[in-house]
């Protein structure tokens, strides 16, 4: 499964991004919200990639951060939720703007996203009302996060964490609390394993 693409942005028309990476151009959905932080055109490119595999389609989605694929992954979960509806929740509001109305029960803000009815609206409060903790990715807002000197590292060290059983959000909680930007990813591991186990 592909997780992460890294190469050149060679077009942009919402929702659809072609990526250029060593020679292959993979084309990505992304919700609006990547859009308004993509570079040039011909510049490099990040993005965190959510894969679906279907008989007729291999369907690649982007994100400029994680948090927004762990919501649009939790959001695919919902019953009579898809794709395309989850794009539109990411496109019409932030991240945080959908958890607070998730924890605020707040139907009537959800419903003025485009193509979300009250019933939808309703369901989505339901179901994911229990899951805005795991949900809010590092406990920051989005894009609030410390950046760290070295991306690939921090990747990795979530990596591995993954690797040992903790779930995403807790890697991304531990690692935030406990790591320092310019540790290895060996040091990074390693702290966050001691203030796991204190």
């Amino acid at each position: 499964m592909i997780g992460r693409l890294t190469g050149k942005l060679l077009e942009k028309n919402p929702p659809s991004l072609l990526i250029d990476v060593q020679g292959v151009g993979y084309e990505v959905d992304a919700p609006m919200s990547t859009f308004y932080a993509l570079p040039p055109i011909n510049e490099s490119i990040s993005l965190f990639i959510h894969m679906v595999v279907r008989e007729d389609a291999q369907l690649l989605y982007g994100f400029s951060n994680r948090t927004e694929r762990v919501l649009f992954r939790a959001l695919l979960k919902v019953n009579g939720v898809g794709a395309k509806v989850a794009l539109s929740i990411l496109s019409g509001m932030s991240t945080d703007e959908f958890l607070s109305c998730i924890s605020s029960k707040d139907v009537d803000a959800l419903i003025r996203v485009p193509g979300i009815g009250k019933k939808t609206a309703e369901r989505l409060l339901v179901e994911l009302q229990d899951k805005v903790d795991v949900l809010d990715v590092g406990g920051l807002p989005t894009g609030s996060r410390p950046k760290t000197n070295d991306e690939s590292a921090r990747s990795q060290a979530e990596e591995a964490l993954a690797a040992l059983g903790y779930k995403p959000a807790e890697a991304v909680k531990l690692l935030d609390k406990h790591a320092s930007a310019d540790e290895t990813v060996e040091q990074m591991i390693r702290s966050a394993l001691r203030g796991a186990a204190r």
